[in-house]
């Protein structure tokens, strides 16, 4: 049997960050809270923490932090019956930037008005979160992976549609001749970070070239835009996001006829909860709107 107020004590440092953050949402000591976690890490006979700043999970601590979490879901479900107090509850979902920036609020924000549960967003690009769900560091995610994962479900959402975008003034610049294979071959382009390809798969389906341009790194969803707008770099935008700029002539598509499409999906643990049920039934109704 494992030691729940231990593991709640692991989960709160994982989850704050620190010791201190803990004890002040346990309502506990720092040193209570650093008693509980070294005792749990002395009876297991391995380190379930790495003290630093923040502090962070080993992996067999990020599993036991996931357990906690599944369990605290269950329990809840049990408290209107026992006519107990129910306690805060948050659900740890990994989501892309653009779909927060986008169509995903609108989802957290149903969830949260029907079941006042809290929600704790972990940031990815859509090709890895996924993996936040196979470690066990969520509970769901939106996702571009359509591999299964064990333990989950996977729904299709739809896709997100994007288009290649800049500043009249940076069209002017840079494409003056109109948006050749050359001419992107030296015009400044976005990303948002190493991981982002969406550029280079535009440049090679709309031109067949490979992007070796000059790069401005911006890791943020509105920035991004932001950026464009202000004639930084030309990127692929969101369509919902870039829809009224087009339409007011502050941005210019560079290839009306070669949007790129990335398919999105929500894939959920597998736990006979309601919040759960009632969380994919928000992300679905507002992804039926959204994309």
């Amino acid at each position: 049997m494992l030691d729940y107020p231990a593991l709640a004590a692991l989960a709160a440092v994982v989850r704050e960050g620190s010791f201190e953050r803990a004890a002040d949402k346990l309502h506990i000591t720092p040193s209570a809270v650093s008693q509980r976690v070294r005792g749990f890490e002395e009876r297991l006979g391995t380190v379930l923490v790495v003290r630093g700043q923040p502090c962070t999970p080993t992996e067999l601590g990020r599993s036991l932090c996931a357990h906690y979490d599944r369990v605290q879901l269950l329990e809840a479900e049990l408290e209107p019956a026992l006519q107990l107090q129910a306690a805060p509850i948050t659900l740890k979902l990994a989501v892309n930037a653009d779909s927060l920036a986008t169509w995903f609020p609108a989802a957290g924000a149903a969830f949260a008005a029907r079941s006042g549960i809290c929600l704790d967003l972990v940031l990815d690009d859509e090709a890895h979160t996924a993996e936040r769900l196979r470690s066990g560091e969520v509970l769901a995610a939106v996702t571009s992976d359509a591999e299964p994962v064990q333990g989950c479900k996977t729904l299709r959402l739809g896709g997100m549609t994007y288009l290649a975008c800049g500043s009249p003034a940076y069209v002017q610049r840079h494409f003056a001749d109109g948006v050749s294979a050359d001419a992107l071959a030296h015009a400044p382009y976005l990303r948002f970070d190493r991981r982002d390809r969406l550029q280079a798969r535009w440049a090679r389906e709309a031109h067949g070239i490979d992007l070796n341009g000059p790069v401005h790194w911006v890791p943020s969803a509105m920035g991004f835009l932001d950026m464009a707008l202000a004639g930084l770099a030309w990127g692929l935008q969101p369509r919902s996001l870039v829809r009224p700029h087009l339409a007011g002539g502050r941005l210019i598509e560079l290839a009306p006829a070669h949007p790129v499409e990335v398919q999105l999906y929500w894939t959920v643990a597998r736990i006979h909860a309601t919040s759960l049920q009632a969380l994919t039934d928000a992300v679905l109704e507002a992804a039926k709107a959204g994309l």
